[in-house]
């Protein structure tokens, strides 16, 4: 299963989702800044803000920028997931988005992995 949310996503960033082996995969590519929290905080939850699945994985591999409210959106999620003993992995983020990361904490909550296939088998 693969949808997109192009029609609430700016065109500067564009956000693809689908199930692999139960695990919701989230690719995202382009900036997520302000403009782009809301439709990425929608694939990463459903429309009504509860989680449409209990584990999944943010492909950040296309990401150029995240601003603070791009790593606002991923904490959001942590706890949600984790409340429901679920989780959330961050796979491929480029070096300028995971420094942001880094720089914020978010890697030591966050599985931080290279590779999608990666955050799909820890």
């Amino acid at each position: 299963m693969t949808d997109s949310h192009k029609d609430d996503t700016p065109d500067q960033c564009r956000i693809t989702c689908a199930v692999v082996e139960g695990v919701r995969v989230v690719t995202a590519q382009g900036e997520i800044d302000h403009d782009a929290t809301r439709a990425f905080n929608k694939s990463l939850l459903s429309a009504n803000g509860t989680l449409a699945h209990r584990r999944i994985v943010a492909d950040l591999s296309g990401v150029t920028f995240m601003d603070a409210s791009g790593v606002n959106v991923l904490i959001a999620a942590y706890r949600q997931v984790t409340g429901t003993e679920g989780w959330l992995r961050i796979a491929g983020a480029q070096p300028s988005v995971l420094r942001v990361l880094q720089t914020v904490g978010v890697d030591a909550f966050i599985p931080c992995l290279p590779t999608t296939e990666q955050a799909l088998n820890s």
